[in-house]
């Protein structure tokens, strides 16, 4: 059996990761932007770690479970790595939900951050 490619074992831990610390506490997510990144929450734009962080902190929810059920992650030209997540969650008394996010990471005086995040709710109005 081969060990996966390096591209894969960074996307896989930063997904890990990045959930875990969502799930447990969402303040520990600014470690994890620059004050370059950029999030689509939603359609929703912001840019910068406090912008970021501000959005993220004030979700209406008080406790959330994400579940993992695939994650695609792929090496770009530039060294970086793009990380593609689909998954449910579980937010307070609410139904499970699914969602997909997006991840480009970059490592930054050897660290790996996210430099653009794209979250998106599985909802669908086929009546539209």
């Amino acid at each position: 059996m081969t060990d996966k490619p390096m591209w894969e074992q960074i996307g896989t831990g930063f997904v890990q990761h990045y959930y875990q610390q969502f799930d447990l506490d969402r303040m520990k997510l600014a470690d994890l932007y620059t004050d370059a990144s950029c999030l689509t929450w939603e359609g929703e734009g912001f840019q910068g770690k406090t912008a970021i962080m501000n959005k993220l902190n004030t979700l209406p929810f008080q406790t959330i479970l994400h579940k993992i059920t695939a994650q695609d992650h792929h090496p770009t030209p530039d060294s970086c790595v793009m990380s593609m997540v689909m998954g449910q969650l579980k937010a307070d008394q609410d139904q499970v939900i699914g969602f997909q996010q997006v991840f480009l990471l970059k490592n930054v005086e050897n660290k790996w951050v996210c430099t653009n995040d794209m979250f998106r709710l599985a909802l669908h109005n086929f009546g539209v």
